[in-house]
C-alpha cells in the first residue's frame, strides 16, 4: 500500500498562525479556527434549518468548514489586505489556493480523492453550503476582533469596523439569531459567563 501525507499536511495546520501581521493577546493558529468555523457553520444551519424553515445538511456543512481552509497548509495565511490589495491580487490568490486544493487532494490514495475532492474543492459547494461557511468564517474573524479588542488590544479596532461591514453584506436571518443569542458573552469574562450556568 502506497503511503499517504495528506493527514501529516493536516497535523499542521496548528503550525500556521492567523492575523501574522497584527499583534496578537493571543495568537490563533489555522486548526483552532477551522474548528470554531465548523462549530458556527453547524450552528448557522441548524438555526436556518429550525427557525427559518430551511432543509441545509448541518453535517455536510460543519465538514466544509472544517476543511475550508486546509489550503492554508501549502500557501500559509495570507494577510487580508494584501489579499485583497485589489482584483488582480485577490483573482491570482484563488488560482493558488485552487491549486495548492489540488495538491492536497493528489496526497491521497486514488480510491479516496472524490470523497475528499468534495470537502476542499469549493467547486462541489451548494451556493447554500458555500454562503454560510462564508458566514461562519466571517463571524469568527469578528470574534476574535471581539475578544482581542475586550482584552485592551485596540489593533483590531479598524478589522473589526471591516468585518462588521462583511457581515452587514453576509446577513441572514440566522445570522442575526447568532448574534443575538450567542454574541454578546464573547466580551464576557469567565466568571461573568458561568455565573448564570449552574453545574
Amino acid at each position: 500500500m502506497i503511503q499517504s501525507h495528506f493527514f501529516a499536511h493536516l497535523s499542521r495546520l496548528k503550525l500556521i498562525n492567523r492575523w501574522p501581521l497584527m499583534r496578537n493577546v493571543r495568537t490563533e493558529n489555522v486548526s483552532e479556527h477551522s474548528l470554531q468555523v465548523a462549530f458556527v457553520a453547524h450552528a448557522l444551519a441548524v438555526i436556518n434549518n429550525r427557525k427559518f424553515g430551511g432543509v441545509l445538511n448541518p453535517e455536510r456543512i460543519a465538514l466544509l468548514a472544517m476543511y475550508h481552509d486546509t489550503s492554508e497548509v501549502l500557501t500559509g495565511d495570507m494577510p487580508t489586505p494584501i489579499k485583497y490589495f485589489n482584483a488582480q491580487m485577490a483573482h491570482e490568490y484563488k488560482n493558488i489556493e485552487k491549486i495548492a486544493q489540488q495538491k492536497l487532494i493528489s496526497m491521497l490514495p486514488e480510491e479516496l480523492r472524490e470523497d475528499y475532492r468534495t470537502l476542499l474543492d469549493e467547486e462541489h459547494y451548494l451556493p447554500a453550503e458555500k454562503a454560510v461557511v462564508k458566514q461562519a468564517d466571517t463571524l469568527c474573524a469578528y470574534l476574535k476582533c471581539l475578544e482581542e479588542i475586550s482584552a485592551g488590544n485596540n489593533e483590531f479596532t479598524m478589522a473589526m469596523a471591516r468585518l462588521e461591514k462583511t457581515l452587514e453584506q453576509r446577513r441572514s436571518p440566522e445570522m442575526d439569531y447568532f448574534m443575538t443569542v450567542f454574541v454578546p458573552s464573547f466580551s464576557l469574562s469567565l466568571d461573568e459567563i458561568s455565573q448564570d450556568t449552574p453545574l
